[in-house]
């Protein structure tokens, strides 16, 4: 049966080492900054994973809700904490966000999954 937290993973590092090879400036200062505003500051690292989730949440990037799922799993979030994460965001983004909503809690319970 197919991994997918693998799969995801697999797929991610394959494209970003080309986009990155490419050596286009702009992309690269995005992908900079992005890994920098998730760097621990005034906010720790895990509750800006989850105000990024919320974010790719209502902006339904299927992607980035995967990418923020497993680096708040990595940096200790609970099931509760993902799911309350996960109600802001579809209050907020509304009714159109509960397919993405669904894709989340199955990616999760991936990542609860491979941890065991």
């Amino acid at each position: 049966m197919s991994n997918p937290v693998e799969e995801f993973n697999a797929y991610r590092s394959k494209m970003n080492e080309k986009l990155l090879a490419d050596n286009n400036k702009v992309i690269k200062r995005i992908f900079n900054l992005d890994t920098n505003a998730y760097a621990p500051g005034a906010l720790d690292v895990k509750t800006k994973e989850l105000l990024g989730l919320v974010a790719s949440a209502v902006l339904r990037c299927d992607d980035c809700v995967k990418y923020h799922l497993e680096s708040s799993f990595k940096e200790g979030a609970t099931k509760e904490e993902v799911m309350e994460t996960l109600g802001i965001a579809t209050l907020v983004g509304g009714t159109i966000v509960i397919p993405h909503l669904r894709r989340a809690y199955e990616y999760w319970e991936a990542l609860e999954e491979n941890q065991g």
